[in-house]
């Protein structure tokens, strides 16, 4: 049975007609046509399709959108501001983090999640918060890379 999900994504208000049970992920490519966010597995073992949920980092193709009721949601979309790239999203380009390119949303939203609990994060601390994330192209090093450079540039040491 159908029912009214009202949640914000990106800062913006919105009411789903769907099933409880239905994934945040398919609401949010399918009803919202935010596609950065990508179905890997679909069991919540890949991370390609991670967002935010008031701020913590899900799986959002094993949440079902019953669970999203008031929340705040946000998707790779929602990271730009007033055309400048969030700090992460930035560092990806410059240490060429990204090959493929599948699994970097996911990856992104991961370390930002990090990012805004740990400002300077170990290398330990990254890898342990990126845990659960898979890059099938291994671009394991420059994803580390890439976070430290956000975390340095957050903390106003970075350019």
């Amino acid at each position: 049975m159908n029912r009214v999900t009202d949640f914000h994504v990106n800062g913006a208000q919105h009411s789903v007609q769907a099933e409880a049970e239905r994934s945040l992920l398919s609401v949010l490519r399918d009803d919202l046509d935010l596609t950065g966010s990508k179905y890997g597995c679909g069991e919540g073992r890949c991370g390609a399709c991670t967002v935010l949920v008031d701020g913590k980092a899900i799986r959002s193709c094993v949440t079902a959108l019953g669970e999203c009721q008031g929340k705040q949601i946000t998707t790779i979309e929602g990271l730009e501001k007033d055309g400048q790239l969030h700090p992460l999203q930035q560092a990806f380009l410059d240490t060429g983090a990204m090959q493929c390119a599948y699994c970097t949303s996911g990856m992104i939203m991961s370390g930002v999640a990090l990012l805004s609990k740990n400002t300077e994060p170990t290398t330990s601390d990254i890898i342990r918060g990126m845990e659960g994330n898979i890059c099938r192209c291994g671009t394991y090093s420059r994803i580390i890379s890439a976070v430290q450079k956000a975390a340095a540039t957050l903390k106003g040491g970075g350019k």
